[in-house]
């Protein structure tokens, strides 16, 4: 993120402006992520975990669970609220949180390397990326490709505006926003479509608007070497 962006996401934790925070687990998550088909040994990446309970529940089905995020306060309270004990250790530009089968680097995701993450399975990513500017959605994606390993897949949840002319509940076509940060290294499946109606972002306007909450499986293009 630029500094700008980093500023108004910390100072949203310390206004407690944090409507974003799911208070359970997100039910697209325990339903969809059996389909992955990994084994509890599977190590799995969560990227701006803010103080998701998604990383308890992970962490139950066995996995190994790593998260990056800004916000110390966020990282504070999310092992306090969990009656976590953690370690904290300085590991240079990070701040590694570790307890039991979950550990949280607190610092900036794009700082983060590959040798911090270590052999990553899979990715969970509940609407990180809709959370980011438009401007720097494409960085995002290729920090991420950066540091993850080649096989690794990921499920995506996003909240989308519907296209124009679509019908609620029908099944929707892949958004061109992920279609074109996505496709060039991974299999897109869109696997489910949700229409919901949500307050408007702006509190001067009263009315509800209908937003798509959408589940993606992204598995790796991998390309076979040269017999």
């Amino acid at each position: 993120m630029t500094g700008r962006d980093n500023e108004l996401w910390q100072q949203s934790w310390r206004d407690r402006e944090i409507a974003f925070h799911q208070k359970v687990v997100n039910p697209h998550l325990v339903k969809f992520w059996p389909n992955f088909g990994l084994t509890p040994e599977d190590r799995v990446f969560v990227p701006l975990c803010g103080k998701s309970l998604d990383m308890i529940w992970l962490a139950r089905q066995g996995h190994s669970v790593i998260g990056v995020e800004l916000s110390p306060l966020a990282v504070r309270a999310f092992f306090r609220e969990n009656r976590l004990q953690p370690t904290r250790r300085q590991l240079g530009q990070f701040t590694r949180w570790e307890h039991g089968r979950i550990a949280i680097f607190c610092g900036d995701f794009f700082q983060l390397t590959a040798a911090d993450l270590g052999n990553i399975s899979a990715v969970f990513d509940r609407a990180s990326l809709t959370a980011l500017p438009d401007e720097i959605r494409g960085a995002y994606i290729a920090h991420l490709r950066h540091i993850l390993p080649a096989a690794c897949k990921m499920l995506l949840l996003t909240t989308e505006e519907p296209d124009e002319g679509e019908t609620p509940g029908q099944p929707f076509a892949v958004a061109d926003e992920i279609a074109g940060l996505y496709s060039a290294a991974f299999n897109i499946e869109l696997s489910h479509v949700e229409s919901i109606f949500e307050p408007d972002p702006d509190p001067a306007i009263k009315q509800a608007v209908r937003v798509e909450q959408k589940v993606y499986f992204l598995t790796p293009r991998l390309i076979a070497s040269p017999s």
